[in-house]
């Protein structure tokens, strides 16, 4: 069994989340905007932004005209012209229909931009995310590391909907706004007083109405509605711990079963699931209270206008039609002022995930530095084709793992055996020579890459069909037929020749062992010139451990290898060994500052996501 790579890992995602909370939300998301798009990328969704503004400018004249039209009908009712009244139906019929067809594209062209702003957004958390090293480094990164998928997935898809949603409903609510404030204000006329046998009017006297009144219900949803904001994003928090542990349960289900542990599985669950159903529970009652407003003040508007408006209409300043057309304004303007009431749940819900996203994206930025202050190995190419280590070590969280031989040269074409007890750091040291653990000392020079395989204890597989999981990380045309049923029949896979155009979870259908020879049969396939291996024949039988090796006596006769070991090797077949000690001492902890708290959670990778980037 090879031991973990271990390292503490920083609050990264505490780093990530002061940075963001400095910026607000608008801030946050014009930052991202910035930051992660360009003109080619977003320019589908700032054609499609436009479209969306003239659409909704023609609603806010139709629903002007719609209220125009109000008060004529009104008035025909009042007076008994049936003509008249005809005529007005006809002018609603029309009216109606430009109005639908508007609704209508409007709603096409919403959902449009969900789909672009979609598009740009999981493929730039993607490119952040795909970078070399970058998603093997997150798992050092703390609890933002352990769910990448669902910062990916749900998050972004959700972030994107509320953005699209929330945009459109502003712009439309603040036209709306504009065009029948100025509407109020000239109906404001029309509301007389009388005191003391005189009349007067207050300028403006319905849209000041309409503004105390919004921003009275805008006031209270925000002093009730405030804790919803952590509440959403402790949610996102909780329900991804949740997933986490699911998905565990299922990629460990066989050995559960062995075990018996399914009663220790739902033990341990049950807390997990209990913090997400706490939060949850906090979160209705805080809906319901923030329901007791926002339902209370939408009924009130029915009656509010009327009350304001009441002293003009039984005065007979104002006919009925008039008074419906005062009624119809300041529900628009009041509709338009409590989009912030109506709106303040899903707000926060926004809030709370753009703060997910972006404190992923920043985390994504900055992995690389995580515990730059432990000090890094330097590593560059060799430009003479060798491999050279000077002074390597590579720190752990209870120590550091040295090589013995100070200065190391490995020729093209040597066999090294790197030998070390358990828990010596092998599998560390192995990471090191692949590039992705960086913490530690000395010098690291390396051939070129592309030169280069490596072989973890778990070879990674890719979804699709056999013959893509042999070619990997080729084309699965880069090769023929003949070659990759002869390099199966090579490394003892002589039932699977048959079997290369079938897609599956191969690293679910194949046993670890037929694993293993299927990750060296890539190797007869791509013939590198160096092969780093870690425990990865570890289960194999003697025999066919032999069998496998003697590819490097014959196929693979000039290709470079480097394997970890516990014990000795065959006599002859290694050239030299090279030995691996663990020396006591933290030097990670002591390069940590108090800024900067070392946690032990999520410093564990899971074996099936710690799996080489090659082979």
């Amino acid at each position: 069994m090879t031991e973990e790579a271990q390292l503490p890992s920083l609050s990264a995602q505490s780093e990530a989340r002061v940075s963001a909370d400095r910026r607000g939300g608008l801030g946050q998301l014009v930052s991202l905007l910035r930051r992660g798009g360009s003109w080619p990328e977003l320019s589908g969704v700032a054609y499609l932004s436009v479209i969306v503004v003239l659409v909704i400018c023609g609603n806010a004249i139709a629903q002007v005209r719609l209220n125009v039209w109000q008060g004529a009908f009104y008035d025909a009712l009042g007076q008994r012209d049936v003509s008249l009244f005809l005529h007005e139906l006809l002018v609603f019929v029309s009216i109606v229909a430009a109005l639908l067809v508007l609704a209508v594209s409007q709603t096409w062209l919403t959902e449009m931009i969900k789909v672009r702003l979609r598009e740009w957004l999981t493929n730039d958390l993607l490119k952040q995310w795909l970078m070399p090293k970058r998603a093997y480094l997150l798992m050092f990164a703390g609890e933002i590391g352990v769910n990448p998928d669902q910062r990916i997935h749900e998050d972004a898809r959700h972030l994107t909907e509320l953005i699209s949603d929330l945009g459109v409903g502003l712009l439309q609510a603040s036209l709306l706004l504009v065009c029948f404030v100025g509407v109020l204000w000239l109906l404001s006329a029309q509301v007389v007083f009388s005191l003391d046998q005189k009349h007067f009017t207050i300028p403006g006297y319905m849209v000041w109405c309409a503004l105390a009144y919004a921003l009275a219900g805008s006031w209270l949803t925000w002093r009730v509605g405030q804790p919803l904001i952590g509440l959403n994003a402790d949610r996102y928090a909780r329900e991804a711990e949740l997933r986490f542990a699911l998905v565990r349960i299922s990629e460990s289900a066989e050995g559960i079963a062995l075990y018996g542990g399914e009663s220790d599985e739902r033990r341990i669950i049950a807390p997990t699931l209990n913090h997400v159903l706490a939060v949850m529970a906090q979160l209705a009652g805080g809906l319901a209270r923030l329901t007791w407003v926002t339902s209370g003040y939408g009924w009130l508007a029915i009656v509010a206008p009327v009350l304001a408006a009441a002293p003009g209409y039984f005065s007979g300043s104002l006919s009925l039609g008039g008074l419906m057309m005062v009624v119809g304004a300041f529900l628009q303007v009041q509709q338009a002022l409590r989009w912030f009431v109506d709106n303040f749940s899903r707000i926060a819900d926004w809030r709370a995930t753009l703060l997910r996203v972006m404190s992923f994206r920043d985390t994504l930025a900055t992995v690389e530095r995580l515990h730059s202050a432990s000090g890094h190995i330097s590593i560059s190419t060799n430009a003479t084709g060798r491999l050279v280590l000077d002074n390597v070590a590579v720190f752990l969280p209870e120590g550091r793992a040295a090589l013995q031989e100070k200065h190391v040269e490995i020729q093209p074409g040597e066999r090294i055996l790197l030998l070390g007890e358990p828990h010596a750091g092998k599998t560390t040291m192995f990471l090191a020579l692949a590039g992705l653990w960086s913490w530690g000392s000395g010098t690291l020079r390396l051939p070129e890459r592309n030169s280069m395989s490596f072989l973890p204890q778990r070879p990674y597989l890719p979804l699709g069909t056999l013959r893509a999981a042999a070619c990997y990380p080729a084309e699965a045309g880069r090769f023929g037929d003949p070659a990759i049923r002869a390099a199966l029949e090579r490394v003892g896979l002589r039932r699977l020749t048959s079997m290369l155009d079938i897609e599956q979870r191969w690293d679910r259908a194949l046993e670890m062992d037929e694993q293993q020879c299927l990750a060296f049969a890539r190797l007869l396939l791509h013939k590198p010139t160096w092969v780093l291996i870690d425990d990865a024949m570890s289960a194999l039988d003697d025999e066919h451990r032999l069998e496998i090796l003697s590819i490097f006596e014959h196929e693979l006769a000039g290709t470079a290898l480097i394997m970890t070991a516990r014990t000795p090797g065959r006599d002859g077949f290694f050239g030299r060994t090279v030995h691996l000690t663990r020396e006591s001492g933290n030097p990670l902890e002591r390069a940590a500052t108090p800024s900067t708290p070392i946690s032990e959670r999520g410093s564990r990778p899971n074996r099936r996501s710690r799996q080489s980037a090659v082979i």
